[in-house]
C-alpha cells in the first residue's frame, strides 16, 4: 500500500501561484511514476500532470503546459505541482496518484494510489 496526503491548496487570486505539495508513505516511492489529477465541480477528474519515477520525464496536459511544473523528491518522498499564472479555470481540488510503472498515463483509471485532495480556488 502506498498513503497519499496532498497539502498546500489555498486561495489565490488570479495570475497568482501556488504550490501544492504530496507526501507518500508506506512503500518504496520511488518506483512508482506519479501524477497530478484536477476535478472541479460538476466535471470530470481530468489530468493535469505525471512525472516518471525517475524525475527525468514529465508530461503535461495542453491547459497548463506552460504555467505548472512538476517535480518530485525521492529522498523525501514528495511530488510538487508548481502552478503559476493561474486562472479561475484552474479552480478544482488536485488530486496525486501513483501509478506502478516508470513512466504514468494521462488515464486516471491506470493509477493505483490517490490521495484525498487538496482543493484551489483561483479567483478572478
Amino acid at each position: 500500500q502506498l498513503q497519499l496526503v496532498e497539502s498546500g491548496g489555498g486561495l489565490v487570486q488570479a495570475g497568482g501561484s501556488l504550490r501544492v505539495s504530496c507526501a507518500a508513505s508506506g512503500h518504496t516511492f520511488s518506483s512508482f511514476a506519479m501524477g497530478w489529477f484536477r476535478q472541479a465541480p460538476g466535471k470530470e477528474r481530468e489530468f493535469v500532470a505525471a512525472i516518471s519515477w525517475s524525475g527525468a520525464t514529465a508530461f503535461y496536459a495542453d491547459s497548463v503546459k506552460g504555467r505548472f511544473t512538476i517535480s518530485r523528491d525521492n529522498a523525501n518522498n514528495l511530488v510538487y505541482l508548481q502552478m503559476n499564472s493561474l486562472k479561475p479555470e484552474d479552480t478544482a481540488k488536485y488530486y496525486c496518484a501513483a501509478h506502478s510503472t516508470a513512466w504514468g498515463s494521462r488515464l486516471s483509471a491506470e493509477y493505483n494510489y490517490w490521495g484525498q485532495g487538496t482543493q484551489v480556488t483561483v479567483s478572478s
